[in-house]
């Protein structure tokens, strides 16, 4: 009743006007605070930029106020730096700079820092190194065999409570902790070395090289310092034989001056009594006019005596008299000083290439469903080989056939894929390297060091491991090298004469050279080691092969009546008897036949040509006879099977296609080869090709031993082996007769036989060439045996 009237009595008080404006103060308070509790509710959360943000500015004031802190210590400053820098001392003991220093650089190049791999591993790891020595130096310095802990402790608290920080503190506490396990384990000698060696290794976790890099540097060095040594040690010996020729020629001048001194010093004889006259007997007669005095006589020996008879012209037997020695003795052999020395190569952008292709060669192997491991890679002057070992289970095949796929994922010009590794269980795959290395011949002749008394053993190449290929042609014992225009040929036949020439003289290898082409093998011509000049033309060269087949035959009825077997027994015996006896027998030399052009030789002779190849193939080697033959048409009508039989060992350069490779290797592979040298060699005692970077020696080079050879002796031409004259219009197979055809009689029976007549049956079935044949029969038309020629008209045969 109270509140009633109360309110009856307030209403009646306020005006309505003053109720208005309390209800509107009411209403805005009450909006004013709902809008306080949507806006504390929806409040934007910040961005992570802006924390981001906040948070490198609560690490940069972090950073400076440690580094503030750690600059104090390192200053020393009052009594706060002093005590803070030995409390560092107490964790690290003398190593407080170099922490402080570190730390400091840590907080201003911490992104740097973490960006660099291996940085902080491989400081820390020198660190821990540091800490050991210096600890170790502290108990050695000290005596803290039993009390490494507390006389560390005792250091450190002595300068802390005294503020001071001059006595030596180890490595701290930490150092303590790295030192005890250690010492226990290596003792404290022990512990310096394993302090070196976190040392050497945090150095490498630093550095940017790797193990791999640094044993390459050294074994680098090692091989440079070798060869040197080497070619020091070659230059000595040249210079003492020089030195060792020079006092024997000294010493063979003066004992002839002694013997003419000795000779004129004789006492006068009495040329009727042959008493010797004292000089009294010289005063008392007349004196003897100039003119009367008589030559002494020279008793010669009896071969030289025998031979001035025969030049008298008397009847005697011929006597063979050797001028081999006198020539050995004047004969100088070509040296390298010839050739300029080599510049060194770098291949250190290939290291890089090959680090990552080895990262590819997993990733798409992997990518095609194959784990393989990557063991090792072998950078070659032209490819790098890399020898991947597949996991068990895993089909050769399947890496074989990706070679394609391999090539893509190198971005690489091809691939070839050995598979697998001879006497390895692994597979090869050799990737071209982006600069080809260029092998030098002096360089080769330098690393292969063939010996001297193999005259036949020739450097032919670099393999992919970098070493020096040789092989000895008498035991191959003919070669056949083929490939492409371009790929290196004749480059590879090149450097294999002047191989020959390096190590032969004149009377040990003699050459008979066919270049059809006249230009490869011209710049030879007049040297020593030629049997003839170099044969050009092709009917020429059937007829030259045949003459190398006839020595053949003459030298194993030689091997006959001696009763040897081969040419090494010849000698052996000529030198035996040549030992025992004053008459004096030539050994015989060996007979390189080079064709470089074999293409031209098949096409104009054929038959006789390969009848002289195929006889020299299956019996030359005993006689000391040996063929290389090259070509740059590798086809099945240049390379017949027979020549292929007879010819096992064989060098590819690049060709077109796999089926060339096949003609030559009897497998491809030599598709794949990159030109300039790079080859495929496949010796008579191997299964599978070698691939090797063939030398490169330039026609200077060459000019340059043909002209040192032609300045010691002339040209010494065998006209036993001369072709003789070849008329223009005689066929490809004529024997140099003119009475006709020595197969005329053969056709003739023919043609009566299957009373037909055409030239290209007489071809077919006589073997003969498309002239030879056209000859024929103009010949069987002369003899009455055929008819005239109707148009297309078969001949007609006349006789039955």
């Amino acid at each position: 009743m109270d509140k009633k009237i109360l309110f009856e009595s307030l209403n009646t008080e306020l005006s309505k006007e003053n109720i208005d404006l309390f209800r509107n103060a009411c209403e805005i308070w009450y909006n004013r605070r709902m809008a306080n509790k949507n806006t504390s509710k929806t409040r934007r959360r910040p961005s992570k930029a802006e924390l981001e943000r906040k948070e490198a500015i609560q690490r940069m004031l972090i950073s400076l106020g440690i580094a503030f802190l750690l600059i104090f210590a390192a200053f020393k400053l009052g009594a706060a730096g002093i005590t803070l820098y030995n409390l560092i001392r107490l964790l690290v003991g003398s190593l407080a700079y170099l922490t402080i220093f570190g730390i400091l650089l840590y907080l201003f190049f911490f992104k740097w820092i973490r960006k660099q791999e291996g940085l902080l591993s491989g400081f820390f790891t020198i660190f821990a190194g540091l800490l050991l020595i210096f600890e170790a130096y502290l108990v050695w310095k000290y005596g803290l065999d039993k009390s490494v802990l507390k006389g560390t402790m005792a250091q450190v608290v002595t300068d802390l409570t005294g503020f001071r920080t001059t006595s030596f503190a180890g490595g701290g506490l930490i150092g303590v902790a790295l030192y005890i396990p250690t010492a226990f384990l290596f003792s404290n000698i022990g512990t310096y070395f394993i302090g070196s060696i976190l040392i050497l290794a945090g150095a490498l976790l630093v550095s940017p090289w790797s193990v791999y890099d640094i044993a390459e540097f050294f074994s680098r060095g090692f091989v440079k310092w070798r060869e040197g040594h080497e070619r020091r040690k070659e230059e000595r010996l040249v210079k003492q034989e020089e030195k060792a020729r020079q006092k024997a020629e000294e010493e063979a001048r003066l004992e002839q001056e002694e013997t003419e001194k000795a000779l004129l010093d004789l006492p006068p004889v009495d040329m009727e009594t042959g008493e010797i006259l004292t000089a009294d007997v010289v005063l008392d007669g007349p004196p003897v006019p100039e003119e009367e005095w008589v030559e002494p006589e020279i008793i010669l020996p009896q071969a030289e005596l025998e031979f001035a008879e025969q030049e008298d012209g008397s009847d005697d037997e011929d006597v063979q008299v050797d001028f081999s020695a006198k020539e050995a003795l004047e004969y100088k052999l070509p040296s390298l000083q010839l050739f300029a020395p080599d510049k060194p190569k770098d291949q250190s952008k290939e290291k890089k290439i090959v680090r990552e292709n080895i990262k590819i060669l997993e990733e798409t192997f992997a990518s095609f469903g194959i784990k393989v491991t990557v063991e090792r890679a072998e950078i070659g002057p032209s490819v790098t080989k890399y020898e991947v070992k597949p996991a068990v289970g895993v089909r050769v095949n399947r890496i074989s056939n990706l070679a394609d796929d391999l090539a893509l994922a190198l971005a690489a010009k091809d691939v070839r894929i050995e598979a697998p590794i001879p006497g390895k269980s692994l597979v090869g795959i050799e990737v071209p390297n982006s600069e080809i290395a260029t092998v030098s011949f002096r360089e080769l002749w330098e690393q292969s060091q063939t010996k001297a008394e193999n005259l036949l053993e020739i450097p032919l190449g670099k393999a992919v491991n970098g070493t020096a290929r040789a092989f000895d042609l008498s035991k191959m014992p003919h070669l056949l090298v083929a490939g492409s225009t371009g790929s290196g040929k004749s480059v590879a036949v090149n450097g294999i004469i002047a191989s020959i020439l390096m190590k032969a003289r004149p009377d040990q290898v003699k050459f008979m050279m066919v270049d059809p082409k006249m230009v490869e093998l011209s710049v030879y011509n007049d040297i020593p080691h030629l049997l003839i000049p170099v044969v050009t033309n092709p009917r020429k060269a059937s007829k030259a092969l045949q003459k190398v087949v006839d020595e053949m035959e003459n030298r194993y009825e030689l091997f006959a009546k001696v009763g040897v077997r081969n040419i090494a027994g010849f000698n052996a015996k000529v030198e035996e008897f040549n030992a025992q006896s004053e008459y004096k027998q030539v050994p015989l030399p060996l007979i390189v036949v080079i064709v470089d052009e074999l293409a031209d030789l098949m096409m104009v002779a054929s038959k006789e040509v390969e009848d002289a190849i195929i006889r020299l193939g299956q019996k030359a080697r005993a006689a000391g006879i040996h063929m290389i033959l090259a070509t740059q048409r590798p086809s099945v009508d240049v390379i017949s099977g027979l020549i292929k039989a007879n010819v096992p060992s064989r060098v590819a350069f690049a060709v077109s296609s796999g089926t060339d490779s096949r003609t030559i290797l009897d497998e491809n592979g030599a598709e794949k080869l990159l030109g300039r040298g790079d080859m495929l060699f496949k010796p008579i005692d191997e299964n599978h090709p070698v691939r090797l970077q063939g030398s490169f020696i330039s026609d200077d080079d060459v000019e340059l031993i043909v002209n040192f050879i032609k300045a010691q002796a002339d040209a010494d031409y065998d006209e036993s082996f001369d072709p003789g004259e070849v008329s223009e219009n005689e066929g490809e197979f004529s024997d140099g007769e003119t009475g006709g055809d020595p197969l005329f009689e053969e056709a003739k029976a023919l043609v009566i036989e299957t009373q037909k007549a055409s030239a290209s049956m007489i071809q077919r079935r006589l073997s003969v060439g498309f002239n030879r044949a056209t000859r024929l029969m103009e010949e069987l038309e002369m003899a009455g045996v055929i008819g005239p020629a109707e148009g297309t008209k078969p001949r007609k045969v006349l006789q039955q």
